[in-house]
């Protein structure tokens, strides 16, 4: 045992050791970044405190050059909370998300900039958008697709009046929680959920609460923020919540199926510029005859431009009239890209570039 103890001691000493030369580190880092800083506000650069491209390069090369035994995700959710830590002390960024605190699309706000930033809950996507537009915020975060249910209409049609560009993607892996504080799931009446959350946990509800009430609110924190005040009712959030509102688990993992992922962007006045491995968002119309959707896709397959996600919304002016969503690999700055798009704007009726901006570094 005093061996044991002994060697003990002597690796409690060398960790002793690392974290005091992390320390060391960590602050030198801090002293450059505010260097940084101070470089820009000389020549003007205020705008450009935060650099997407520039930390979607930082985080690939962690990812890299990461030995292990930390996993991938560890390693880089470190290393961003660094870079916000340091971010902050050149400016603190303003980032609106879909509130309260403990919504999803807080949680990605969080992981896309880490722990640093001056949070702005807001009650809807629209006002998230406000948020940014009227400066009251750098950038905003919104859910634009769910692996499961398809894309986020609210986003999609707001982004279609938008000045706002998209800089950035952040893509969650959801795990739903039935939370309340009651402690019995026989007591529950009412659930309280995302429209979203509700169709991704649409099968467990009626197997495991077919008499319940089913009942949509704005955000899945909204949902836990409600159920506090009422023990016959339940909510349908992430882990955070339960904390945050102090709730009980219920059941754990009640989302249908385990893939269960969604992405959000990231909303701001400019696309960054290109990083080396980028997605360019476009919405377009095209004119109402035969072959012309055809046509447009047929101007990417020509350019051998791979197209990673497309969508529809009704345009809501004619009948039968809709607008496409599409998401093709490149930034919208690279030759190949940018010359596809000149080529587009004969094939269709209107077509608006939403931004170009990194791929998200670790899924």
């Amino acid at each position: 045992m005093a061996d044991e103890e002994k060697v003990l001691n002597a690796l409690r000493a060398d960790i002793d050791a690392v974290d005091n030369e992390l320390l060391r580190l960590i602050n030198e880092r801090a002293r450059l970044a505010q260097e940084v800083g101070q470089v820009k506000q000389k020549s003007g650069e205020d705008a450009v405190f935060y650099r997407p491209e520039r930390e979607a390069a930082i985080l690939r090369r962690v990812l890299e050059q990461n030995p292990g035994p930390l996993s991938a995700p560890e390693a880089t959710r470190l290393i961003r909370e660094i870079m916000s830590a340091c971010l902050a002390l050149e400016r603190q960024l303003r980032v609106a998300y879909l509130g309260p605190k403990g919504t999803y699309t807080h949680l990605a706000a969080l992981k896309h900039f880490g722990g640093s930033i001056n949070g702005a809950p807001v009650s809807s996507i629209e006002e998230v958008m406000r948020e940014v537009e009227a400066g009251s915020a750098d950038f905003g975060v919104v859910p634009v697709e769910n692996s499961l249910e398809g894309g986020v209409n609210q986003t999609l049609d707001a982004m279609r009046d938008s000045p706002l560009r998209i800089c950035g993607e952040v893509v969650l892996s959801i795990h739903h929680q039935l939370l309340s504080s009651a402690t019995d799931i026989s007591d529950i009446k009412r659930v309280y959920a995302h429209p979203q959350a509700l169709g991704q946990c649409r099968r467990w509800l009626a197997q495991n609460l077919p008499d319940a009430e089913c009942i949509p609110v704005s955000s899945n924190g909204e949902a836990a923020r409600q159920v506090r005040a009422e023990a016959d009712a339940a909510a349908i959030a992430g882990v955070v919540a339960a904390e945050i509102y102090a709730l009980g688990t219920l059941h754990k993992n009640i989302e249908d199926h385990p893939g269960n992922t969604t992405r959000f962007v990231v909303l701001g006045d400019s696309s960054p510029p290109p990083s080396g491995k980028d997605v360019t968002s476009i919405m377009f119309t095209t004119p109402n005859r035969p072959g012309a959707l055809h046509d447009v896709l047929g101007v990417l397959s020509d350019a051998k431009i791979s197209m990673t996600r497309i969508e529809s919304r009704p345009l809501r002016q004619e009948s039968w009239d809709y607008v496409f969503f599409v998401d093709i690999d490149g930034h919208a700055d690279i030759e190949t890209v940018r010359n596809a798009l000149v080529a587009l704007e004969d094939k269709t009726s209107q077509l608006k570039i939403l931004g170009s901006y990194p791929r998200a570094v670790f899924s």
